[in-house]
């Protein structure tokens, strides 16, 4: 096994929340010296000039991210306006925080059913999204709220000219139903 490959994708699968050395050590079965050595072997591997990523320790944990002297066209690619139209999981998103906000990326992904944290990225980097504090749950994480981009973008004054959703009756009748008839008495 190339643990270098593994601690490579270890990184790229942990994105915005990083790898500390002590999940390292656990998870290759490795001691501390060797989980160091590893990570300083991948971050000279990145340094080379061809490559476009390096590797940071930000907030006690190992993150992969851009170089900064490539921050110019970096900017270049959000700001520019054949960028700016918007997935169908970005749209997905930003209706879930429109209309939930303030909210955290963990309950995004439970309304979603899906992981959203790097569209969530991308939509606070097009400015449509911004951070507004941290909840009181455990571990404090991030509440997300949209921005006045937003509002532009949708061409609204307001969050609350936003169309009022309904849920229909019949929605929840045969939701009561399935559960009536699945679970009925004999």
């Amino acid at each position: 096994m190339n643990k270098l490959a593994v601690l490579e994708g270890f990184l790229f699968v942990v994105g915005d929340d990083g790898l500390t050395i002590e999940q390292l050590e656990k998870i290759l079965e490795i001691t501390k010296e060797e989980a160091k050595m590893l990570i300083s072997e991948l971050k000279t591997t990145y340094e080379n000039n061809n490559r476009g990523i390096t590797i940071n320790f930000l907030g006690n944990t190992f993150k992969l991210t851009t170089k900064k002297e490539h921050k110019e066209y970096y900017q270049k690619l959000i700001e520019n306006p054949t960028t700016n139209i918007l997935s169908q999981s970005a749209l997905e998103i930003l209706a879930i925080i429109a209309y939930n906000e303030p909210i955290t990326r963990v309950a995004i992904d439970e309304v979603r059913g899906v992981s959203s944290g790097q569209m969530v990225r991308k939509l606070v980097a097009k400015g449509l999204v911004k951070e507004m504090g941290r909840s009181e749950l455990p571990g404090r994480p991030i509440l997300y709220k949209t921005t006045s981009e937003f509002l532009d973008y949708f061409g609204l004054s307001s969050i609350d000219e936003l169309p009022q959703m309904k849920i229909e009756e019949d929605t929840i009748e045969i939701t009561t139903d399935l559960f009536e008839t699945r679970y009925k008495e004999e």
